[in-house]
């Protein structure tokens, strides 16, 4: 099997029984920000597009590039389409012309001729992708891969039955517009920052660890971000305050966390030739030395890059739609998104406030408790952006479901908030249709725990992870009676059940404190059980709603 990087997430698979382009993307993306790193134009790409199969892992746009497949990839290609609950990936593919789609069923080996199996893992929770994300797995007698990607998923007991990976492709830089974007002190966004590619690290190494797959590639980022506006935030900022971990980095925090695990690094070119559990690696777009530049004189790379670049960032622009009136934009957003929010009762209660929007010169506040839409009148908020009024009205041309694909990942706009981070409004912020809001509040009503525990240290708690349902006997620890849950580092105080990473999401968790006669250890109620009685109103709807998430 011979696996070549494409750069970014993207990557060419030649089997015994075919070859499969994943993830190819040229850029830029998210309105012109976002370039793979390093410069992936050199390839041959119109070689990469004749292969067999094509697979997009989910939907956003540093992993979907449609101007790239009009160019590159003939229609008749046999798409693998992961199985996810909207049908938003397989519209958009069919927008463009392919139409001999592949239906994969998650975590089905499909078998094809010459010994090649593929399975295909999808992600559904409302923040995967959102509603949408898979990890690709393939074995062709030769070796077997495990292509993650950005996915983070939860089974992987089930995942790795397919077959143990000799070589282990994953993300381990972030795809985040925190802490960079918010309107914070310095000194807060460069300790957020760290905290934020701290728990990269941990993560990944969490899943390099549990995978356990002899040979280690880091990819799936970080960005080039080559407009003037955004040129301080690449890598780890000009000023510390950013969180774009490149794959050198990584392998050197890898290598000291796990002194003999095999990395290597990924990027456009590098070719990877397992066969029988030997490995062999070349580099066929840039020498070692050139690599050695782009990593250890990144900044001048950068800047060669940027310079060299702005026609790209100039014609993106040009691709807008003309700002819109006031009024106008106002009255567009209030037909979209209102009937939206009359849907959405459960995100409704989980934001429980006003939120402001300054976009161009309208300022409007959508106030999630009365599902309404209108022009700012001076009420407090919880969260406020400002965004410029061409991204919005080109959002609202093109009907743009996902602001986090567009907006947000842009880094083109700004954002404050008033406490914590509030998932449930990033969540209708990524959501922006029927289809997608009606699975959303389906999905949160169906994540009933109330009936599995499981005692972890000295504590007796629910067993999935308020988040996104992980098995906390697996990734969760505890110190000094906080618990972390290892796949998003999110937090929770055990004695209150309050969660400290964002509002609402408590958790079921009472200490073991007395030992019968018999050896069995009986649970003693925390703080969080004794005071539900006194809970308000909302406070009592977030527990609930948060209990079966």
């Amino acid at each position: 099997m011979r696996i070549t990087g494409l750069g970014h997430a993207g990557m060419f698979i030649e089997t015994t029984g075919g070859s499969i382009l994943c993830d190819p993307v040229m850029g830029p993306s998210f309105f012109g920000s976002w370039f793979p790193f390093p410069d992936n134009r050199g390839l041959d790409w119109e070689r990469f597009g004749k292969a067999d199969f094509l697979y997009i892992s989910h939907r956003h746009r540093d992993h979907f590039d449609p101007t790239l497949l009009e160019r590159y990839v003939p229609k008749d290609i046999r798409v693998l389409l992961p199985e996810y609950p909207t049908d938003d990936l397989e519209v958009d593919l069919r927008r463009l012309g392919y139409d001999n789609i592949v239906f994969t069923q998650a975590g089905q080996t499909l078998e094809y001729p010459g010994g090649l199996k593929i399975m295909v893992t999808p992600l559904r929770a409302p923040s995967d992708g959102p509603i949408g994300d898979s990890s690709l797995s393939v074995d062709d007698g030769t070796a077997s891969i495990l292509n993650q990607n950005d996915s983070h998923p939860l089974d992987l007991e089930r995942l790795l039955s397919f077959s143990k990976p000799d070589a282990y492709f994953t993300q381990v830089s972030g795809a985040i517009w925190w802490p960079m974007v918010y309107d914070l002190p310095q000194d807060s966004k460069q300790h957020f920052a760290k905290l934020k590619r701290d728990a990269q690290n941990k993560r990944a190494m969490y899943y390099i660890e549990k995978v356990d797959a002899e040979h280690v590639f880091p990819m799936a980022g970080p960005p080039m971000f080559l407009r003037d506006d955004l040129f301080r935030f690449n890598g780890w900022g000009v000023e510390d305050d950013s969180i774009f971990t490149d794959q050198r980095q990584f392998l050197t925090h890898m290598r000291a966390e796990r002194p003999d695990q095999k990395g290597y690094e990924f990027v456009p070119g590098t070719q990877v030739d397992l066969n029988g559990g030997t490995i062999e690696i070349t580099q066929t777009l840039y020498t070692p030395e050139e690599i050695d530049r782009v990593f250890e004189d990144k900044w001048a790379y950068l800047a060669e890059q940027r310079d060299s670049r702005q026609a790209e960032v100039l014609a993106e622009i040009e691709t807008r739609a003309e700002p819109m009136a006031p009024a106008e934009m106002l009255a567009a957003l209030q037909e979209w998104w209102e009937p939206l929010l009359r849907r959405a009762r459960t995100i409704r209660t989980g934001v429980g406030g006003n939120v402001r929007f300054r976009i161009g010169e309208l300022d409007m506040v959508v106030d999630f408790p009365k599902a309404k839409v209108r022009e700012y009148a001076g009420e407090e908020c919880i969260y406020w952006y400002t965004i410029p009024a061409d991204l919005v009205s080109t959002n609202i041309r093109d009907h743009e479901i996902d602001w986090s694909n567009s907006i947000f990942l842009s880094m083109q706009f700004a954002v404050g908030r008033s406490g914590k981070f509030n998932e449930f409004l990033t969540t209708f912020l990524k959501c922006l249709s029927r289809d997608r809001i009606e699975y959303v509040e389906n999905w949160y009503a169906e994540q009933s725990d109330q009936t599995e525990d499981a005692e972890i240290g000295e504590w007796t708690m629910q067993r999935r992870c308020p988040h996104l349902r992980a098995d906390l006997t697996k990734t969760g620890k505890i110190e000094d009676g906080v618990l972390t849950c290892a796949l998003h580092d999110w937090k929770w105080d055990l004695a209150s059940g309050q969660c400290l990473t964002a509002p609402g999401h408590p958790i079921r968790a009472s200490r073991v404190v007395e030992t019968h006669p018999r050896g069995r250890r009986s649970p003693s109620p925390t703080r969080a059980s004794r005071l539900q009685r006194h809970r308000t109103p909302r406070e009592r709807v977030l527990m609930r709603f948060a209990r079966l998430s």
